[in-house]
């Protein structure tokens, strides 16, 4: 409903910036990434997620779309909720949270305040399948040929944290394009990122 906030930053505080648009304040609901990449003043944009509950309207602001996506991609999974995956992107950015669900690294997940060891695992879980199931339909649906998604086994870990990340295999394979191929997994992703930026 909302895709973006664009005006002066009026305010900050923990998890929680302010943006005045045309004379109205919007509290955004965000992670410390996010309030470290903004500062605290000044014009910012915030790509935002509206959630509607029976008690409540939130509106959730990010920096960038890849956190945005990482945001939607973590409340796809049972159990997480807004606050949890605040929690999360507060410690982890978008490339550390992809990195650590394609190698299945769910105890760096509990090191997030109020992340358990069962809802980590969950969300390692949830999110490889769903990564799996984008990775067969892109590679069906545009013909991607199995050499680019296997090239190596780093590329092919970054290919599909991107997928976790929301960003299609074709688009994720135009962006790692040139990179060097002695790279991490992720050099490879932080490489991905600025080209999709």
């Amino acid at each position: 409903m909302i895709y973006s906030v664009r005006g002066e930053l009026i305010h900050t505080e923990p998890s929680l910036a302010v943006v005045e648009c045309a004379g109205v304040g919007y509290a955004c609901r965000t992670t410390m990434n996010t309030l470290k990449q903004i500062g605290s003043s000044g014009e910012v944009r915030l790509f935002t997620y509206l959630h509607v509950r029976e008690d409540a309207v939130d509106l959730f602001g990010f920096a960038d779309t890849a956190e945005l996506a990482c945001f939607k991609q973590l409340l796809s999974v049972s159990g997480v909720g807004p606050k949890v995956a605040l929690s999360i992107l507060s410690e982890l950015n978008p490339s550390k949270l992809a990195l650590c669900i394609t190698t299945g690294d769910s105890k760096t997940l509990t090191r997030c305040p109020g992340i358990g060891a069962k809802i980590a695992q969950r969300i390692v879980l949830e999110l490889k399948d769903k990564v799996a199931k984008e990775q067969h339909i892109s590679a069906v649906d545009y013909a991607a040929e199995p050499a680019a998604v296997a090239g190596g086994n780093n590329v092919s870990e970054a290919l599909t944290a991107l997928c976790v990340l929301g960003f299609g295999m074709p688009q994720a394979q135009a962006a790692i394009a040139g990179v060097s191929p002695d790279a991490t997994v992720e050099e490879i992703i932080k490489y991905a990122l600025k080209n999709l930026a």
